[in-house]
């Protein structure tokens, strides 16, 4: 990956990450609304195929909520940012840890509103299972968010 592509895709990372930041408190933002158990969930297309991660918590980790192939279909949508950045060969050597770093920032809207139900970012320095690490670790806090209601 060239400089100039990976340059563009940390700063759209960022972007993305400093807004839901800044709509999440702490990292996890409670719910503006009440999410229904069972609401139909359209998640558009991720950076590097992070979203059939996503699709795969989602299930693996019996979030409550159906996850539909058409946007029209569906009362909330999540989008978002990935990056992932395998260990190089100084990480490798000096610290003897092969695990990649994972960046990941979702949110959750209500299509109808627009408005913005739910935000979560997430980053592992050292993750052992890559993508699925942080996918999972998105899931399982909407979860949280969901049944908190």
């Amino acid at each position: 990956m060239s400089h100039k592509i990976r340059f563009v895709s940390l700063l759209a990372l960022l972007m993305a990450a400093t807004v839901s930041i800044s709509q999440a408190k702490e990292k996890n933002a409670p719910p503006s609304q009440k999410i229904a158990k069972g609401s139909k969930v359209f998640i558009a297309p991720i950076s590097d195929g992070y979203d059939t991660y996503l699709k795969d918590a989602i299930a693996s980790k019996k979030v409550p909520v159906e996850v539909v192939a058409n946007r029209e279909q569906a009362d909330y949508e999540i989008t978002g940012t990935a990056e992932s950045q395998k260990a190089g060969a100084a990480k490798k050597i000096i610290m003897g840890n092969w695990h990649s770093r994972e960046e990941a920032s979702i949110t959750l809207s209500n299509i109808k509103s627009g408005e913005v139900v739910w935000a979560y970012s997430v980053h592992e320095e050292s993750s052992t299972h890559g993508k699925r690490s942080s996918a999972e670790s998105c899931a399982k806090h909407l979860k949280e968010a969901i049944e908190k209601e």
